[in-house]
């Protein structure tokens, strides 16, 4: 991680630098999601319908390549008025499974300001809410939103958005249903969702049958006053969930709280973007006690990464040449006897091209250079293609 100032000095200059001069093209696309969209309804229809899709091949080196639909999102809106509307998404993963990544009511309740309830992303980071494929470079989606974050992250919950336009400020506050942690292990014990290698992700609910305990809190701040750079801060604080009967066993829960920074740039062909997201944990000890897990007290991240429109600006098509380094560690800290294990202290390269052939469609091919802290540690690199969809 002393590499992290360099990389945050050398990202800020290069930004800085860009805006120089005034952005003359637009960064909608780049700035909004599949919900945005939907809410907008710019056709003023009833329903809106859409989707989003990926199909990718990843190919690492010394074993056999996979092929996979990863995803495929269908996208309903429906608008009841001009202040109630109904965003959802649903998802099939790999073929056989079907989640509802999104289900919630938008009421606005004036020009600058909506309520919401439902089923939502927490506002965290950049790709847990902008992850349709025509929106981010790469076949895969950044490792820090996988293992940190964790993307896709959404839980059930209510909450205002808005905006001050004045102020060139955008801002969202939600109380959710938090990570579930614990369950009965049938012998008086704990069996844990949480690990090392990849920390909160097995503890998302998803909206399944969640159980509650304790409400946590999400907020995102974004700011867009410099043409073509959206600034964003986010926080969530709360504790884990857990179920009646073993709510009050020591290590049933416990407490989280992640900060996150992140930053995009888009100046005619180029194109910067940057996260850095924080976690810290309390009570990982018991935890670890009572479950047998290797849950470490703090996780953390960070990407920068860099692309370049190898077309002209007055193409129909975009050839993104981009260049990523990311680190992320799921035992930047530990509590108690628990040792960090270097092998969850990882560094990805990745490199390639998004070909984006029209609006909404995108195909690409990148290859990354994977390592941990571990000596000798054996990490194949990938080589990686995809097709993405969006409409």
């Amino acid at each position: 991680m002393k590499k992290l100032p360099i990389l945050i000095a050398l990202f800020t200059i290069c930004l800085s630098f860009a805006q120089t001069t005034q952005d003359t093209t637009s960064t909608n696309q780049l700035q909004q999601n599949a919900a945005q969209r939907i809410l907008a309804n710019a056709f003023g229809k009833k329903v809106t319908i859409g989707a989003y899709g990926e199909i990718n091949y990843n190919q690492p080196e010394g074993d056999n390549g996979e092929l996979d639909v990863q995803r495929l999102v269908l996208l309903v809106g429906y608008k009841f008025n001009d202040k109630v509307q109904f965003v959802s998404e649903i998802e099939l993963e790999h073929v056989e499974e079907v989640f509802v990544e999104q289900a919630f009511i938008n009421y606005s309740i004036g020009d600058n300001i909506s309520l919401r309830g439902g089923l939502m992303l927490v506002p965290m980071g950049i790709v847990n809410e902008y992850h349709e494929p025509t929106t981010f470079n790469g076949v895969e989606r950044t490792a820090v939103d996988n293992a940190i974050v964790p993307t896709t992250w959404r839980e059930i919950g209510v909450g205002v958005t808005g905006r001050f336009p004045e102020a060139s400020l955008g801002y969202q506050v939600y109380v959710f249903n938090g990570f579930k942690s614990t369950t009965s292990d049938g012998d008086g014990g704990l069996s844990g969702f949480l690990k090392g290698s990849n920390g909160l992700r097995g503890g998302r609910q998803k909206g399944i049958q969640s159980t509650v305990d304790s409400p946590t809190v999400a907020a995102k701040a974004d700011y867009y006053g410099i043409p073509g750079l959206r600034l964003g801060l986010s926080g969530y604080f709360g504790k884990t969930q857990a179920e009646d009967n073993i709510e009050e066993l020591d290590g049933a829960n416990i407490g989280i709280a992640m900060v996150g920074f992140d930053a995009r740039y888009a100046y005619k062909k180029f194109s910067a973007r940057g996260q850095f997201i924080y976690a810290s944990l309390s009570d990982t000890e018991d935890y670890n006690t009572a479950t047998g897990k290797d849950l470490g007290s703090a996780l953390q991240g960070f990407y920068i990464e860099g692309g370049y429109n190898i077309l002209s600006l007055t193409a129909k098509q975009k050839l993104v040449a981009f260049a990523r380094y990311e680190n992320y560690d799921t035992h930047a800290q530990t509590d108690g006897d628990l040792e960090r294990n270097d092998a969850y202290n990882r560094t990805d390269i990745t490199a390639g091209l998004n070909y984006h052939i029209a609006p909404g469609v995108v195909v690409k091919g990148d290859y990354q250079i994977r390592d941990n802290k571990v000596d000798g540690g054996d990490v194949a690199n990938r080589m990686n293609f995809g097709i993405g969809v969006w409409f």
